[in-house]
């Protein structure tokens, strides 16, 4: 039955829909006459109980001109003929009470006052305002409560279970019964707090707590879940993640509070749950107003333009309306793409991409006395480790001579600031890349004291979704089915995104005066497996039943856990919070200048086995095995 009276309402609205919708308007005031008419007739059959006397129902007939008069034209000054009956709230039921008693009071003065037509009850007056707003009011309910009902029993409906009975998540539920385009039925709240347990939000019930996500969903069959706490911290979000899992349903949320302010919430803000999310810490939150005196009107030149940080950094220095960006790039494709997207988000901004190598000097110095930049960013880099592990060479060539030529070209051009971006592989480090990440911090020192140009460096963990990181491997390995592969059970990693990291780098060049390392509070580390099993119930997959986690062992060069600091590394506090200053012993800097030149012109004919005990000499807590590593 219900099916049926679905398909007829369909067929119904698809065939006058459009004609009611052109002469709206006059259909609507039609019905508000007619109500008004019912309204008047009704009241004179209260007042005298249903057997209205002769010369009363002419009195009654009489006036009908009068009372439609009256009541319609304070409704059309009132403009109730212009809202949506489908989304009828508080603001129009009041709307509508308070011209039902303007039409009563303009009704008593036309009749008694004006017209002296004492023999019309006073008492049908108050009625028929009295009736005629509960008719508005009425009316507009039961076609709002009929699209709803026609949203519950749709066929298609995708049975939701939101999570968070606040404000928001009574925001969400009301948009989605108010709108049978959304194609989404509420079926019942997710919260913790004690005071909504079984309670009713728009009729539909506070069905458990968060540790009772998973049993809820499967009993109320919900096919997707949307979490609407845009306040809660990643605490909670981690916590709901966990009660989810086994789950084979999607889990979306809205942004952030800050990103609802001033726009009300609705469906259209809903978005897949990302990693991001699941940061196990606040994410950092750095002043960016003061960067845009820092950039304004000057040159910056990247390295690495086109990978995961050097893209990043170029887009959120091209908002502070630089004078020109170099985008130094030695892959063609991926310079291609950052500058066309570049040129459609800022025309106005001169962009000079640039194809070159920074392990070649003369295009290096070609470039810096072309461009004649005011800071640089050093972001190109080799550093997958089990590859450089296999290529010690280039490891050294790219990371630390590359390094060394441009800071080299900077000091001689006279750049005003030089930023190197390195890695938490840099401390304690058991590869080849984190190794050559270390001495190229040391190059920076040795380059600080040498003219005006300031060197600075920034040293972070883990990106999440930048170019070779676990994060891409993995959502491969679920596209395809299974089996996501982490290397040990208990390995750690710092983890941030990459905007997060972006602005770090930003911040750091504004506050940095030259031989600096600035490091991220980034929280505590989290378990690789952990990520996996969260971006599989991501998916609305569940671990270990569609999608398997295996262990294949850790690979060469790689660590259980990352550091951030080393035990002989003094830790400051910056005028920022959550960033540091890492202070480290010094190295021979004489003996680090004399092995880098030497280095320049001897690498291709060089010892492997040399060049680590070279790497172990100015990286004392380097530690590393040429065997492991070559078999």
């Amino acid at each position: 039955m219900k099916q049926t009276t679905v398909k007829l309402f369909h067929s119904v609205s698809g065939r006058y829909g459009n004609l009611v919708l052109a002469h709206r308007s006059f259909v609507v005031i039609g019905i508000q006459l007619l109500l008004i008419l019912a309204a008047n007739v009704t009241a004179f059959e209260l007042r005298f109980e249903g057997d209205i006397p002769p010369e009363y129902r002419r009195v009654m007939w009489d006036h009908i001109p009068a009372v439609l008069l009256s009541f319609g034209s304070v409704l059309w000054v009132f403009g109730i003929q212009q809202g949506l009956w489908r989304y009828v709230g508080l603001y129009d039921l009041g709307k509508i009470i308070g011209a039902s008693l303007v039409s009563v009071t303009v009704f008593y003065g036309v009749i008694h006052l004006a017209g002296e037509v004492k023999e019309y009850p006073r008492s049908v007056i108050v009625l028929t305002g009295v009736l005629n707003g509960l008719y508005l009011a009425g009316i507009r309910l039961a076609v709002r409560g009929f699209r709803e009902w026609l949203q519950i029993v749709g066929p298609t409906a995708r049975r939701v279970l939101i999570i968070g009975a606040g404000h928001a998540g009574e925001l969400l539920a009301r948009d989605m019964m108010a709108d049978a385009d959304y194609n989404s039925l509420p079926i019942g709240f997710i919260d913790d707090d004690p005071v909504k347990r079984k309670m009713k939000i728009h009729g539909i019930p506070v069905v458990g707590t968060i540790d009772e996500i998973k049993t809820v969903a499967e009993r109320l069959g919900a096919e997707e879940m949307i979490v609407a706490i845009p306040s809660g911290s990643t605490t909670v979000k981690q916590k709901i993640l966990v009660a989810s899992e086994g789950c084979a349903v999607p889990i979306k949320t809205l942004p952030d509070i800050k990103q609802l302010l001033g726009d009300p919430v609705s469906l259209h803000q809903v978005r897949p749950m990302k990693l991001d999310d699941l940061l196990q810490r606040e994410p950092i939150q750095t002043d960016r107003q003061e960067l845009s005196p820092f950039i304004s009107g000057k040159t910056l030149l990247v390295t690495g333009a086109g990978g995961s940080i050097g893209s990043e950094l170029c887009r959120q220095i091209a908002q502070y309306h630089p004078h020109s960006l170099v985008l130094f790039e030695r892959y063609e494709n991926a310079l291609h793409a950052l500058m066309l997207e570049l040129q459609a988000e800022f025309p106005a901004l001169k962009i000079l991409p640039v194809i070159g190598d920074v392990t070649v000097p003369d295009r290096v110095s070609e470039v810096f006395h072309q461009t004649h930049p005011d800071i640089v960013f050093h972001a190109a880099a080799h550093k997958h480790v089990p590859l450089m592990e296999m290529n010690p060479k280039e490891a050294i060539r790219n990371n630390i001579l590359g390094t060394r030529v441009v800071a080299e070209a900077s000091l001689k051009i006279g750049v005003d600031r030089f930023i190197l971006i390195s890695t938490d592989k840099a401390v304690n480090p058991s590869s080849i890349m984190g190794a050559t990440k270390r001495v190229a911090e040391h190059v920076m020192q040795e380059f600080n004291h040498a003219g005006l140009t300031k060197f600075t460096v920034v040293r972070f963990g883990n990106v999440l979704g930048s170019n070779g990181s676990v994060v891409p491997l993995f959502a491969e390995q679920i596209r395809k089915g299974g089996p996501v592969t982490v290397t040990h059970p208990e390995i750690k990693r710092f983890f941030m995104t990459i905007p997060e990291a972006v602005q770090l780098v930003l911040h750091a060049s504004v506050i940095g005066q030259g031989g600096e390392v600035f490091v991220l509070d980034m929280g505590e580390q989290i378990r690789v497996v952990d990520l996996a099993r969260n971006m599989i119930v991501l998916a609305g997959l569940v671990p270990g039943k569609d999608i398997d986690i295996v262990f294949s062992g850790l690979r060469p060069g790689e660590k259980l856990y990352e550091e951030l600091f080393e035990e002989r590394e003094q830790v400051e506090p910056t005028a920022h919070p959550k960033i540091q200053r890492a202070i480290g012993t010094t190295v021979p800097m004489a003996e680090l200048h004399d092995w880098l030149e030497l280095l320049q012109v001897n690498l291709p004919n060089s010892d492997e086995e040399e060049l680590l005990q070279d790497l172990k000499q100015f990286v004392p807590s380097f530690q590393s095995n040429l065997s492991q590593r070559t078999s």
